[in-house]
């Protein structure tokens, strides 16, 4: 087990928003936490990556309690999240954007092969390499992000709410780029509102709903389960 969250309890003060979870995500899965704006789905990136002090609860790592670890630990570790919105620096070009991404190897002798490789996944990366992100397109933006994710490394990449805002053909590219760096070995946790595009992309799913975990299970066993179907794909 890679990642693993047990009776997790968090919120903000005296507020708690989530309840109980328990989540697992296997080495070499593509796990989808799915559900609705205000699920709870963004505290529960916060405490995984140690942004936010959990109530009560443990989150495994690799067979490590990081439950309050420092972030910047947890990144360390090879825990590393694409924030939902991207948070590029607009300034800076694409190629410096991914280079900031590998901060936490800066002793490593020679990363230029990793960033290669990033090139070879996201070929227009690489067509724009010198380009200020912020003359990117939204599209383009996303990918950028994503890549300087993967720059750091990581054993598990959290990717946040990737599809918001962006083109259906857009969308199936960046999906693409996620299948591809999970063959290589990552692992990869995937938060949507867009139930189908998770679910149709991912081993296993979670569906959470006002800070519990209602439904779990196969992703493509829950693709046909008749309560995900009417709440959430309006079959």
């Amino acid at each position: 087990m890679l990642l693993e969250i047990k009776e997790l309890n968090t919120g903000y003060g005296d507020i708690q928003v989530l309840w109980n979870i328990n989540l697992q995500v296997e080495e070499g899965q593509i796990v989808a936490l799915v559900g609705a704006n205000g699920a709870g789905k963004s505290t529960l990136l916060k405490t995984i990556s140690g942004l936010l002090s959990p109530y009560s609860g443990n989150i495994i790592f690799q067979g490590e309690d990081i439950t309050r670890m420092p972030s910047k630990e947890i990144v360390a570790k090879g825990i590393i999240q694409v924030p939902e919105g991207r948070r590029l620096f607009p300034d800076m070009t694409v190629e410096e954007n991914l280079m900031m991404g590998a901060f936490r190897r800066k002793k490593s002798k020679n990363i230029q092969p990793e960033l290669e490789r990033i090139y070879q996944i996201f070929s227009r990366l690489k067509e724009r390499r010198k380009q200020k992100t912020g003359s990117l397109s939204g599209g383009e933006q996303q990918m950028c992000a994503f890549a300087r994710g993967l720059m750091g490394n990581p054993k598990l990449i959290i990717i946040d709410e990737m599809s918001l805002g962006l083109a259906p053909l857009i969308v199936d590219d960046l999906i693409d780029n996620v299948k591809e760096i999970n063959q290589q070995g990552t692992s990869v946790l995937l938060v949507e509102q867009d139930v189908q595009l998770a679910l149709d992309n991912s081993h296993y799913g979670y569906v959470l709903s006002t800070g519990r975990v209602e439904i779990k299970g196969n992703s493509k066993e829950l693709l046909r389960n008749q309560e995900i179907k009417e709440i959430y794909l309006g079959l």
